[in-house]
């Protein structure tokens, strides 16, 4: 048996030159080929433009404050979160006349009863736009990008004092609408949601709504990209920032799992191969695709938010979904929640001037490719297991076909399992099948569905099958 490595749209590839580790005939035997970029793709991230992220952040800060108990003010009055809501209604609305009407723009509006945050039954919107899947068999599956556009101050509850904004969560809510911007050029199989929130300050309000009308209406919804505090924030003689690096955050531990399922990571050293992790390793892979790493790259980050602090991707993991959270390599806390000043020769404020926006498009193009990757590739194979019926040192994994046709062959990855990412794969052909002289008891596999373009699926970690 010969082994040598090459590499398949960024993954490093062992590649099995003999057939008969393969149950089914149609293992590729020689050359996989290391296909381009999506041309599509790549051209569309070219487009994602640092001077509109710019210009929609600025006119963000200039609605005074979006502090979402500011929802008593009328839009008319041009500040506050209702008149900031109409706005980015108005942004996503241009972008469909701009593609012939190929967005649905939507609101999802509803009233927020009192809380810790939240004094009096308060009104809370979301605003968003979705790009329907062109494939009928793949357009019931969806990806989402989001960012919250609801700010606040020193004083969580203060709705009428200036509360800029610009990083913490204008820096999301650029992303969302920068992806709705130049994604809306292009035609995908699947389905893809720019959404913008609001309550997040409050408690995550607004994003917990949305996820749970997801869950409730039966969304098969594969991904959630939540970025919050995106910004790459640029003080003046700092020198700790990282302006190529982005974290992002991801759960070990799904927030809904049962005890059953509980047991099973356990017994199987599952703890790092949740949806959301899965997701993150795959964002990673995307980036080695279409940007340098030299120019920016993802950082993983093993757990599910930063010491101390929340976001909006929560509410979907709590929903069961995968949801990870962009943020800046090194946040910068007096241009957080803080109000407008300077005190001892220290500026506070989230200010637009300390926002990085060439820092900000290249999160946007992260997102974007992720997003038109997920949304082109097939649909993850289904019910994925190793058989354990027998103690052998081969393994044998099985699955059932990817629904919605798209699929024309599958790839098998693993790793050692202290190993943070994939180190291996090999790939196969439109088979269902596949055993590898490896231990089961030494690695962790997981199956991806590709077409024949070299899109390919979030990977799906098997169970077992006695």
């Amino acid at each position: 048996m010969a082994i040598r490595k090459i590499f398949f749209r960024g993954i490093p590839i062992l590649l099995l030159t003999l057939g008969l580790f393969v149950s089914q005939p149609a293992a590729l035997a020689d050359a996989i080929p290391n296909p381009p970029a999506d041309p599509g793709i790549a051209a569309a991230l070219k487009n994602v433009s640092a001077q509109r992220i710019q210009q929609n952040i600025e006119k963000l800060v200039s609605f005074g404050t979006r502090q979402t108990l500011s929802s008593d003010q009328p839009a008319s009055s041009g500040t506050g979160i209702n008149a900031a809501a109409e706005w980015i209604k108005s942004e996503f609305e241009s972008y469909s006349k701009a593609c012939g009407g190929c967005l649905e723009v939507k609101t999802d509006e509803f009233i927020q009863e009192p809380g810790p945050r939240i004094p009096k039954p308060t009104k809370i919107t979301n605003v968003y736009a979705v790009l329907r899947g062109s494939d009928p068999a793949n357009a019931g599956r969806i990806v989402l990008v989001t960012g919250h556009y609801d700010s606040r101050n020193s004083e969580t509850n203060d709705a009428a004092g200036a509360a800029p904004g610009a990083n913490d969560d204008g820096s999301g809510t650029a992303v969302s609408l920068e992806c709705a911007r130049v994604l809306s050029q292009l035609k995908f199989p699947a389905t893809i949601i720019f959404l913008t929130v609001a309550g997040e300050e409050q408690g995550l309000d607004g994003s917990a709504h949305f996820a749970k009308m997801a869950l409730a209406q039966g969304w098969n919804l594969e991904a959630v990209l939540n970025n919050d505090i995106v910004g790459g924030d640029k003080t003046p003689g700092a020198t700790t920032q990282d302006p190529h690096t982005v974290r992002v955050f991801s759960e070990g531990i799904p927030a809904n799992a049962n005890e059953n399922e509980l047991k099973q990571i356990r017994a199987l050293g599952g703890e790092s191969d949740s949806l959301s992790r899965e997701l993150a390793r795959y964002i990673s892979s995307i980036s080695a695709e279409y940007l340098p790493a030299k120019q920016f790259h993802p950082l993983m980050v093993f757990r599910r938010d930063r010491y101390l602090r929340g976001g909006d991707h929560t509410s979907f993991n709590q929903a069961g979904f995968a949801a990870v959270r962009f943020t800046e390599y090194r946040e910068n806390y007096n241009h957080q929640h803080q109000n407008v000043r300077t005190e001892n020769g220290v500026e506070y404020g989230d200010l637009p001037k300390f926002v990085d926006y060439d820092y900000v498009a290249n999160v946007a193009r992260l997102n974007a490719a992720t997003l038109a990757s997920l949304a082109s590739a097939p649909a993850p194979p289904a019910k994925v297991r190793i058989l354990t019926k027998a103690l052998v040192n081969d393994s044998t994994l099985v699955w059932e076909p990817a629904p919605g046709g798209l699929a024309s062959g599958y790839m098998v990855l693993w790793r050692d399992t202290g190993a943070p990412d994939w180190q291996n794969a090999q790939m196969f052909g439109n088979v269902t099948q596949a055993t590898l002289p490896i231990s089961k008891d030494n690695v962790i596999f997981a199956v991806q569905a590709t077409d024949a373009k070299g899109h390919r699926s979030l990977p799906v970690v098997p169970v077992p099958e006695r």
